[in-house]
């Protein structure tokens, strides 16, 4: 069993980096701990809440094994953590797109190229084992989780759910022969904004047709359920669509239940029937940005006692959808517009200033149209990158 150290920030120079599986309780601690090493000096990191990413990745708690299996490797220098990275298999993919294609994901390491390589090294090795036959990422651990590696933004705080990388990362993948498969834009959507003559005559010609209202919590089931569907079929052309399962959906409803107000979560009916939906995420950052992801018994009711004070000015619209058939037509464009203006609505009054839209495909062209007319700004690029296993 290694432990960490109080050497220097990458070890004992001159020592060779080894590569371990994480196979122990211990082993995941470790695993763990390297991103606080990567980013002790980046002002714009903010530490994950450390017992949420155990429960990530723990086979008991996160549905994504229900459908994937996963492998975690911590990079040593001497007895010192200096990087980390997944390697994962998502039936799900395999099953929708037939191609022999494994992902990487969490990766995190010291501006070493031994580090990467030797990390990269071990999780290709891997997928190569199960028969797979190209790597993606980064993917932690699916599509539906955290996504994309950052290329741009990188004075910019993380919003919850997202991540956030070193500028050197993309040149050690670049050296190893990863290539940009796709872009990921994240949109910054002042509250405050104003109406486009887009939406007004949107709003004027198909209004009567249109219902917009918030999630019904006494019927959470029922109302989780035509969320997930309205999503799931709204996204199903998309690039590297996978499906969200009925438990992954159901852990997003626990948020919804317990830490949302329901106007936050919004439905678009044509006609009496669901269309479009869209959610808004609080910014949970803004409230641990200073507790270096540890919260212990005695930090537990600090935690609380913020939530319950602390005025959030940030949100991420981590989800939204319109039904596939509207998309790129008039009327797909009055749903979007009347959903981001019922959030508007929800927002304003919670003292929410500024929202985060993503990720939107950079090739998303009808909704990136909508987004760019209400005068929001793509602030941050996340890039998937990819390669052939030799």
């Amino acid at each position: 069993m290694r432990a960490s150290s109080a050497q220097g920030d990458e070890g004992t120079i001159g020592e060779r980096v080894t590569v371990q599986p994480v196979s122990s309780r211990a082993d995941r601690e470790r695993f763990l701990d390297v991103p606080e090493r990567v980013f002790a000096d980046d002002p714009a990191w903010i530490p994950p809440l450390r017992a949420e990413r155990r429960a990530h990745l723990s086979q008991r708690w996160n549905p994504f094994f229900k459908h994937g299996e996963a492998r975690f490797w911590t990079a040593w220098r001497g007895d010192v953590p200096v990087g980390r990275i997944s390697a994962q298999i998502d039936s799900l993919h395999l099953e929708r797109y037939g191609e022999a294609c494994g992902f990487f994901g969490m990766l995190d390491g010291v501006d070493d190229p031994e580090v990467f390589g030797s990390l990269l090294q071990a999780a290709e090795d891997w997928l190569r084992d199960q028969g797979m036959e190209r790597i993606r990422g980064p993917f932690s651990l699916s599509i539906n989780d955290e996504c994309g590696l950052l290329v741009a933004g990188f004075e910019h705080s993380p919003r919850i759910l997202m991540g956030h990388h070193r500028p050197y990362y993309q040149g050690h993948l670049a050296d190893r022969g990863y290539r940009p498969a796709k872009d990921l834009l994240a949109y910054r959507l002042p509250t405050g904004f104003t109406p486009p003559p887009a939406m007004r005559r949107l709003e004027a010609r198909f209004g009567h047709r249109l219902a917009i209202r918030p999630l019904r919590r006494r019927y959470l089931k029922r109302e989780l359920a035509t969320l997930r569907a309205i999503f799931n079929e709204a996204w199903s052309d998309n690039w590297g669509f996978v499906p969200f399962t009925q438990e992954e959906f159901a852990q997003l409803g626990t948020l919804f239940r317990l830490l949302m107000p329901p106007e936050w979560v919004q439905i678009a009916e044509l006609d009496g029937e669901p269309v479009g939906m869209i959610v808004l995420l609080p910014d949970f950052n803004q409230v641990i940005a200073d507790l270096g992801g540890r919260l212990g018994f005695r930090r537990a009711p600090r935690l609380l006692g913020r939530l319950a004070r602390l005025r959030l000015t940030r949100g991420r619209v981590a989800l939204m959808g319109v039904q596939k058939a509207l998309q790129g037509t008039p009327l797909g464009g009055a749903v979007a517009y009347r959903l981001i203006g019922e959030l508007q609505a929800a927002a304003l009054p919670r003292g929410i200033e500024d929202v985060e839209l993503s990720w939107i495909l950079e090739d998303n062209r009808p909704m990136r149209h909508i987004i760019d007319s209400l005068g929001s700004v793509a602030y941050k690029r996340y890039r998937i990158l990819e390669r052939e296993l030799p």
